[in-house]
Formats: structure tokens, sequence, C-alpha cells
């Protein structure tokens, strides 16, 4: 497909040069990997495009990581936020703006989830979730997932897997952990769905042999992100709500980057009939202003102490420009039909990229729901090695140079465009991505 021309500027080009360096001499490490490794300067964006300073653009397959749902400046969420900046910017009182947007909220949420409260991050967000479980259920261990994702803070971190959690304990007492279900990469090495739901199986024996008996609560991303966009058999889903109850525990679902029609559908849970307990929110929630929260039942919510006077607020959360932003973005979410254009787009890009299989046999799999797919790259389908960083960092730079930022610097490729992508967008950077494997292929003898 023809694609707009570029100007011939390096990669990074000298005006983002000179600031990054700048930036870079009081910014601390550990800043996103997409940042460090592009060393981009943008200037501005609009819908799924962004402009760095020496004047390239690129198609954007991140959006933050899930975060840009309406894509970057939509003029009505503009609106709103420039409506509210007149009015008053900060602090706890109600407004007009937040109870708006709380009614719009309550109106999408899983039936029995009408009990929000707003913070500012993700994590934030979790270990809110822990202490109204530990209040509503006076119990305080938790279990959690190989591969999830739930923040940084040190509330959670000890539910974190991989390199995050590394040199960081000890971590806070009652956090477990078991096998997702990864089939691409299951632990026993078996195959769905002859493997009778062993990682299911390993979960109950967890609770019963690993834990004091004192579950508060499962917590479930219902489809993994930053574990490459993985999404699980749905028996795997039910089973694990099954649990749930058996062990008298409450089930929080984490759809922090899948909700809002990240999944072609409002949330992730409806793909699985899943009725959480308690579902933390964000992310395209604020169409890409710091903005998350929890959703519950009017019973769970009143547990004290979370549900004291000042027992699960946040002096942030729910202010005025956040509630502002949440209503312009889910008003164009809903306008829009954003979350049907996340199923139809997402299922042309899924078709697409699963073409390129045939030409690439270092594309392992290829995986996804909506706007949240996954193709992981492998130095041969038979062993699954992941493919070699020093390729993937490659292949980042190859599809940049051609117009295209996306997460494709380790061996599992995560798109999360913004929902507004139209289908001839995603079909361009499909090509974009096609050239760039091209590209590595051709260097390192891959086909």
């Amino acid at each position: 497909m023809p694609r707009d021309s570029q100007p011939t500027v390096d990669i990074p080009g000298p005006k983002s040069k000179e600031i990054f360096a700048r930036e870079q001499e009081v910014m601390a490490s550990g800043l996103q990997s997409i940042a460090l490794f592009s060393e981009l300067v943008m200037d501005r964006g609009e819908g799924c495009f962004l402009y760095d300073v020496d004047g390239r653009k690129y198609l954007d397959f991140v959006a933050g990581v899930a975060i840009g749902s309406v894509g970057h400046a939509h003029p009505h969420q503009v609106r709103r936020l420039k409506e509210q900046l007149d009015k008053i910017t900060f602090g706890s009182f109600a407004t007009e703006a937040r109870a708006n947007f709380l009614e719009l909220l309550a109106s999408v949420l899983p039936e029995g989830l009408r009990r929000v409260q707003l913070y500012t991050g993700g994590a934030e967000a979790v270990e809110s979730a822990f202490r109204l479980a530990k209040s509503a259920t006076k119990k305080w261990e938790f279990v959690g997932f190989w591969g999830g994702y739930h923040g940084k803070t040190a509330g959670v971190i000890g539910l974190l897997s991989g390199s995050y959690r590394y040199h960081q304990g000890p971590f806070p007492p009652g956090m477990h952990m078991t096998p997702f279900a990864s089939c691409y990469r299951c632990p026993w090495k078996l195959n769905y769905p002859d493997c009778g739901l062993a990682c299911a199986e390993h979960l109950r024996n967890v609770i019963k042999n690993e834990t004091q008996n004192e579950v508060a609560a499962i917590v479930l991303e219902p489809m993994q992100g930053t574990a490459g966009n993985l999404v699980p058999p749905d028996d795997f889903i039910a089973a694990v709500a099954d649990i749930a109850k058996e062990f008298d525990a409450l089930l929080i679902a984490d759809e922090i980057l899948t909700g809002f029609g990240r999944t072609g559908k409002m949330w992730a849970s409806d793909h699985f009939a899943l009725e959480p307990d308690v579902m933390t929110i964000g992310k395209g929630m604020g169409g890409g202003f710091p903005l998350s929260g929890l959703a519950s039942s009017e019973r769970l919510t009143r547990a004290e102490p979370f549900g004291a006077p000042s027992g699960s607020s946040s002096s942030y959360g729910g202010n005025p420009l956040g509630a502002a932003a949440g209503l312009g973005a889910l008003e164009v979410i809903l306008d829009e039909k954003l979350v049907e254009n996340a199923e139809r787009v997402g299922g042309i890009m899924l078709a697409e990229l699963r073409k390129l299989m045939d030409k690439y046999p270092f594309i392992g799999d290829v995986r996804g729901r909506g706007l949240m797919i996954g193709v992981e790259m492998v130095r041969d389908r038979v062993s699954k090695e992941p493919l070699d960083k020093h390729i993937t960092r490659q292949l980042f730079h190859e599809a940049l140079k051609r117009g295209l930022v996306t997460m494709s610097y380790s061996h599992v490729i995560r798109i999360n465009p913004p929902l507004v992508i139209t289908e001839d967008e995603a079909r361009q950077g499909v090509a974009i991505l096609d050239e760039a494997f091209a590209a590595i292929a051709a260097e390192h003898n891959l086909c």
C-alpha cells in the first residue's frame, strides 16, 4: 500500500538528539524502553500519528502503551479539558464534570459494579483494590499469575514476574504466584485442550498448600498485556472464578490495560462472561490523562476501613481535570463506536499479520483480541527459542525509520494502537512491519 513520504532525516534527527541529551542530564535511569531506544523528541500528535521535532511523521502502534484510546489531541476531549481549565483544576470537592463522568461510567460498567473510587495510576488502583479486599474479607493473602503486571510499587511488586522483582525483597507477606494459561509457552509443555487445564489445578494446589487459608483475593488480568498480549482459553477464566468462590476469596479483574474497548468489547471480562467482585480500570479511561480507579459493589465498598471517610481517597484522584478527561474520552468511545471499531479493525490486522507467518518462519505466534495483538518471534518454531535481542532491536529501528512506532524491541511485538485507527492506517502499519521483517530476514538469513 502506498505510504506517505518521509523526510530524509536520521533517526533521531538533530533536534531530537539535542533535546534528548539535555533531558538525560537530569532524567533518572529507568525511562520506558521505547523512549530510550528511539531517543525521539515528540512535538505533537494527531489521531494515530506522532510528529517529532525534526518534522518526521510516525504511525503510532503503541498509544502510550494502550493509554491513548481516543488518539492524540482528539478535538472533543481537548474541548472538555479546556472547558474545565477555565473553572477549577484541583481538589476533591464534587464537580459537575465528575458527576457527569461517573454517571456515564456507571452506565457501561458490569452489572453490580456501580461504586467507583478514582485515582491517577494503575498501581495505586490495584493497591486500593487490595485494601478493599482486606477490608471486606478480613483476610490478607493474595494470589496472582506469572506474567501479570499490576504496577511496580512496593504494595504490588510481590505479584510481578521476572526482572522487575529482582533485588526488591522482602515483599509484603502473603503474596503467592501461579502460572497463567500461556498456551504457546505452557510450563508443563502440554497442549490445550488435552492438558486438562493443569494451570487451573495448579492454582488450586497453590492455595491449598502454600497459603495460610487467608486468601483475600485472586487478582487476574483477563488478558495479559506486559507478558505479550496473551489471550487465555475461555474455560481457564471460568475455572479461576470457580476457584475464587471455592476458597471464599474475591476475584479482582485488573482491566487497567484491557478495558474501555481495547479488546473489541468494553471489558475483556465480557469475552469470558466473567463477573468479578472488583475491577481495576485506567489507561484508556483517561484517553492519555493520568486517571485510574476501581469499581465494585456498594456492599463491598462500604467495608471499613476502606469505606470510612478518607479511607480510600487520593488527593489527586477524581480531580476536576481528570474527570473532564475521562468524560471526554468515554463520550468519544461511545459516540464514535470505538469498541466496535476495535473489534473490526483488530480482526483485519490479526488476519493480515497471520498471513505474514507464511513469509517469515521466525514469526512463531500471532494472537490477540480487538486492538490488543501480540506477535511472537522465535529462532525456530520447534524450540520456540526467542529471537535474539539484537535482532529485535534492529527490527524496532527498521520500523521506526519507515515511519512506524511499535513495541518491537523484544521478541514479542505488542500492538496497541489508538482505538480511532482506520482500516487504511492499520493496513499501512502492517505493510511497514512487513518491510521491516524483510529487512532483518535478509540481513540475518532468517528465511
